[in-house]
């Protein structure tokens, strides 16, 4: 195929942001043009929790999640789309606003709508997982002005849809997907283009895909927009994940299938190691177990390193693990998660992709990549009691997130400010580089990076130090330097829908809690990779330990959940007394893994009159139960867990005679 056209019988449906408008249009009621419908109307941020809740994809077959496609729309609680609704409307392009497919990086949201009859996506920008994937699986994207001269009758050449891309993505458009692309490259029928780039300043990005460099592509020296083939020093899949990776190499290169060097990768049980124990989740128990034993045997046809649940108990979520275990200072790691980015605290490049992506790549041990934009945020002054490095990327969602500036780059983060974070800290700021809608983000390489790594794995500290990466005097940041002060900063919180939404009633601040009011809430979660790692554990100690102290348990009519990010964080946290200080207070433990932060383990709200507040990364409708859900650091979600009520914690607070008083 090298035109599209619209098939006369086919339809379009546009996601408005009237739920009836698209009702009719499912129903086969209401036929819209693009004349008849403003970008204003059209519905932004539809996330892949939306097009395919956690539920859908136990199903790993695209066709059976295809059933389910957008099954987490719920305007108003309601399921929007009934099962097969899409496909049975008979409908080949979908419309939407800003930032479509933001969220995970789970590839069954494109597989949904592709196995549903969709050929054409058309939105006002994409994520870029999710715009990746849609290339990947020979899904084209388009604009609004390119829907309405087709909706004219115009017949429009593939290469139009290509022209913003690099060279190396064309080829992959014009190809039909990324396997088709791969399968020319490996018959030498495809040219990649020489790099032409001349010695020039570079980002840290730069520098390592500069250093990943495929032999035979020319110079040293990368550019925003270039094409280029990059080897991949390792990854990972989760059962999630991991049982479509194994069918589409299976189905690719047959049942004998090799891939590039197992030592690099890895596999983990994480994200559905407490699923058994929610009830909703109880119809799919089946479908679970299948999903887990396809991931075993994966493992066994590969021999990739093995972070397997024993005993039901998980050695802990794959990015906190990964960044314990082997993600070193200037590597380049892919894996099948949105989070995988949370190594950018290690000072790698690190950053999620789909299922056919990765699968690609760990079988040839390269991918193919255009070089990003970069933005860089300079951290002044130090934090003051109370605010967190979470408080700071929530403060920066709202910022600068909610209007673009981050998306698609890779969000750099340094300046002395910086150095005063640690570890843990450094990687939540990259963790949420995904929430973002950024390509990932980096933190800059320092002693502490240095000891940290060489310590925990008892490497040598001066070969460690050899690997740091820093950005050159002078590079280029098309989104530029941003300087934060970090004194200015106070506890944030993002309201219910979206991690970029602070408090509507004040423009100024936007999401201090301050701004919030009295909230009261019936759930608080500490965990997540986001918030189960050793210092997140000390902050939910530090105020426990203050609450106890003040004579208080959990207040009445709240569930406060804590939930380490690994094994060696359970083990460190018993090891300081946090167990014993934790359940005197009446805290729940739960033990490492994934859980409540995809709606599958404790935590999770059971109806839509709960509140939540939670340390996870992000709180899109129905993502973790039906329930209203506030995202805030881990010393506001412990603060807020005594109190009943979403509390900024500052020092002195439980020596506040109301609160006693409240709950003596």
């Amino acid at each position: 195929m090298q035109s599209f056209r619209l098939t006369p019988e086919k339809r379009v449906l546009f996601l408005t942001r009237d739920p009836e408008l698209i009702r009719r249009q499912l129903k086969g009621e209401l036929n819209l043009r693009m004349e008849d419908v403003k970008p204003d109307e059209l519905l932004d941020d539809v996330n892949t929790d939306a097009m395919t809740p956690a539920w859908a994809c136990f199903d790993w077959r695209p066709a059976d999640i295809a059933v389910n496609a957008y099954a987490g729309l719920t305007p108003g609680g309601e399921r929007l789309f009934p099962a097969n609704a899409l496909k049975d409307g008979n409908f080949e392009v979908i419309v939407s606003g800003q930032r479509k497919g933001t969220g995970s990086s789970r590839e069954t949201a494109v597989q949904a709508e592709k196995w549903s009859g969709i050929r054409l996506a058309v939105a006002a920008s994409f994520a870029p997982i999710h715009a990746r994937n849609n290339i990947n699986q020979g899904v084209l994207m388009g604009s609004y002005a390119m829907l309405a001269r087709l909706q004219r009758g115009e017949e429009i050449a593939l290469t139009e849809f290509a022209a913003d891309e690099d060279a190396v993505t064309k080829a992959i458009i014009l190809a039909g997907g990324l396997f088709p692309f791969g399968r020319l490259l490996a018959a030498g029928k495809v040219t990649l283009p020489k790099l032409a780039t001349a010695e020039r300043p570079m980002t840290m990005a730069e520098k390592v895909i500069a250093r990943h460099l495929v032999a035979g592509q020319g110079g040293a020296f990368v550019k925003p927009g270039d094409a280029v083939l990059v080897k991949v020093d390792g990854g990972y899949s989760h059962e999630f994940t991991t049982a479509q990776v194994h069918a589409f190499l299976e189905e690719e290169f047959g049942a004998d299938y090799s891939i590039a060097d197992a030592t690099n990768f890895a596999v983990f049980e994480d994200h559905l190691i407490y699923a058994d124990g929610v009830p909703r989740m109880a119809p799919f128990a089946a479908k679970i177990a299948i999903l887990r034993d396809m991931q075993r045997a994966f493992q066994r046809h590969t021999q990739v390193r093995d972070w397997s649940a024993v005993d039901g108990r998980s050695p802990g979520i794959c990015h906190q693990v990964a960044r314990e275990q082997f993600i070193n200072p200037g590597a380049f790691i892919q894996a099948t998660d949105s989070h995988t980015c949370m190594g950018g605290g290690n000072n790698a490049l690190t950053y999620g992709v789909g299922a056919t992506e990765y699968a690609a790549l760990i079988q040839s041990g390269f991918t193919t990549i255009k070089v990003p934009e970069s933005i860089r945020f300079e951290l002044h002054g130090t934090l003051r009691p109370g605010v967190t490095a979470k408080d700071v990327i929530l403060w920066i969602l709202w910022k600068h997130a909610s209007k673009g500036d981050t998306l698609d780059r890779v969000m750099e983060f340094g300046g002395p400010g910086l150095q005063q974070l640690d570890m843990d800290e450094r990687a939540t700021l990259a963790n949420m580089a995904t929430e973002c809608t950024a390509k990932s983000g980096i933190c800059d390489g320092d002693a502490r990076t240095v000891e940290w790594i060489a310590t925990r794995r008892g490497l040598d500290a001066a070969e460690v130090r050899k690997l740091l990466v820093r950005a050159d005097a002078g590079a280029r940041y098309e989104g530029g330097v941003h300087s934060i002060d970090l004194a200015t900063l106070e506890p944030m919180v993002a309201t219910p829908g979206d991690p970029a939404a602070g408090v509507p009633s004040d423009p100024t601040n936007g999401a201090f809690i301050s701004s919030l009011g009295k909230v009261p809430i019936q759930i608080a979660y500490g965990g997540s990779c986001t918030a189960g790692k050793d210092t997140d554990l000390d902050f939910y100690a530090a105020v426990t330990r203050e609450a106890l102290d003040a004579g208080l348990r959990v207040a009445a009519g709240v569930e406060f959940f804590i939930q380490c990010g690994s094994k060696a964080v359970e083990e460190r946290a018993a090891d300081l007394g946090y167990t014993v200080l934790f359940e005197r207070a009446g805290v729940k433990l739960i033990g490492a893994g994934c859980g409540a932060c995809i709606g599958c383990g404790p935590g999770v709200s059971s109806s839509k009159e709960q509140v939540s507040i939670s340390a996870i990364n992000r709180n899109f409708q129905g993502r973790s139960g039906p329930g209203s859900l506030y995202l805030a650091s881990p010393l506001s979600v412990a603060a807020s867990a005594f109190t009943g009520h979403i509390t900024a914690w500052k020092p002195g607070l439980f020596s506040n005679g109301s609160v006693l008083r409240v709950f003596s």
